[in-house]
């Protein structure tokens, strides 16, 4: 079984940058993998979702233009690069990695199957 640990997060103002990141115990090459994102009080959101090769990307219409996410298989790490962050996008971050090779239900947190424990994302204004 996979653990995946998250880690970058913190307290930043409107406009700045953070990178997270997530480190996998085993080889994130064999994940279909995303980033989801849980604010006080609300649902789960869907950020991002990324390949297994990570030719392909999936970023959610509310994030686009803003995150890049992207993975480096050789170091069994998936990144999220957030730019012009916004107090909006204050939540707890987590990974995730789903066994399929692919999922057209990428946005659907029921899609994955191991989970990090998250980071707290903090923006300002």
């Amino acid at each position: 079984q996979v653990q995946l640990v998250e880690s970058g997060g913190g307290l930043v103002q409107a406009g700045d940058s953070l990178r997270l990141s997530c480190a996998a115990s085993g080889r994130t090459s064999s994940y279909f993998m995303g980033w989801f994102r849980q604010a006080p009080g609300k649902y789960r959101e869907f950020v991002a979702a990324i390949s297994r090769s990570g030719g392909n990307t999936f970023p959610a219409d509310s994030v686009k233009g803003r995150f890049t996410i992207s993975r480096d298989n050789a170091k069994n790490t998936m990144y999220l690069q957030m730019n012009s962050l916004k107090p909006e996008d204050t939540a707890v971050y987590y990974c995730a990695g789903s066994l399929q090779e692919y999922t057209g239900r990428y946005f659907d947190g029921n899609e994955y199957d191991y989970w990090g424990q998250g980071t707290q994302v903090t923006v300002s204004s």
